[in-house]
């Protein structure tokens, strides 16, 4: 468990020379309507032009966030997009997947007969779009997040025919809650989180945004010392834990919120560019 110190803790301070930022996109670098600000953007170039490598860490589906990579530029600075929690590693300098890792079969149906003992909503993806047997509010979100379409099924089963990179199960988060504490308990066989309040994630065992950038950090040759991370979700708390310096935005949860080195601004409060400025740029 890390302590968390802000400006109200003046004694401790972090003057690391800093190689790589990585940074969770919703409710983090991301505004309410899905847009990075001015003020983040230009900073983000500057961190990049001074060597930074820059890592956007999502748990959205990789197609849904190539749009954020090439408005930052990432190709042209040889920076890298971790997407699926963790469960894809993408080189933007030449598209390049450096680490994909993908449930099995099995494991998708014996999750898609729990979300049905459970009586939660359960979706994967394939090349065809989001696929789920049913509607939800909350299903409606991840469309609205990724922009991908949605294939909807009369069989889940019979559609999921090859592995994918994650489940996600979606309730009203009081529900959910209840339900992440049971799979936990039945599947320490797979790794579970939630992204959302009403999103569950399932990825293989093993695989969260804290082992991909361990793995990426590795490759490059970053210490774990030299890394920034920045979120604000339950999603974010290994790669949070894992660098050398882990900052929430405000707007993380109650909970959360003792896990970090650092507490800046929202995500709507250019939060992002803030650490930029304290820890990058100085």
């Amino acid at each position: 468990m890390k302590l968390k110190y802000s400006d109200s803790n003046p004694s401790k301070t972090f003057e690391g020379n800093y190689k790589m930022l990585v940074l969770d996109l919703d409710d983090t670098l991301l505004r309410q309507d899905h847009s990075i600000s001015d003020r983040n953007k230009d900073l983000l170039m500057q961190a990049q032009k001074q060597g930074v490598k820059l890592v956007l860490a999502s748990g959205r589906p990789t197609p849904a966030m190539t749009r954020y990579a090439k408005e930052l530029n990432l190709a042209l600075y040889d920076s890298y997009m971790v997407s699926y929690n963790g469960g894809v590693v993408t080189s933007m300098k030449n598209d390049e997947v450096l680490f994909e890792t993908s449930l099995t079969i099995d494991e998708i149906h014996s999750l898609y007969d729990f979300s049905i003992e459970n009586k939660v909503h359960i979706l994967t993806y394939s090349d065809k779009g989001v696929i789920s047997e049913t509607d939800s509010e909350y299903i409606d979100v991840e469309l609205d997040l990724t922009g991908i379409p949605h294939h909807k099924v009369p069989s889940f089963k019979s559609e999921v025919t090859s592995p994918a990179v994650k489940c996600i199960m979606l309730e009203h988060p009081d529900y959910l809650k209840k339900i992440e504490a049971k799979l936990k308990a039945e599947r320490n066989d797979l790794s579970v989180m939630r992204s959302k309040p009403f999103f569950l994630e399932v990825m293989p065992q093993g695989i969260d945004k804290a082992a991909s950038i361990g793995f990426l950090a590795g490759k490059l040759g970053i210490h774990q010392s030299e890394v920034i991370a920045v979120g604000n979700a339950g999603n974010d708390l290994s790669m949070v834990q894992y660098a050398g310096l882990g900052i929430w935005v405000d707007n993380v949860s109650d909970d959360l919120r003792h896990h970090a080195d650092f507490i800046v601004a929202s995500n709507e409060d250019d939060g992002v560019a803030e650490v930029i400025e304290r820890f990058i740029l100085k």
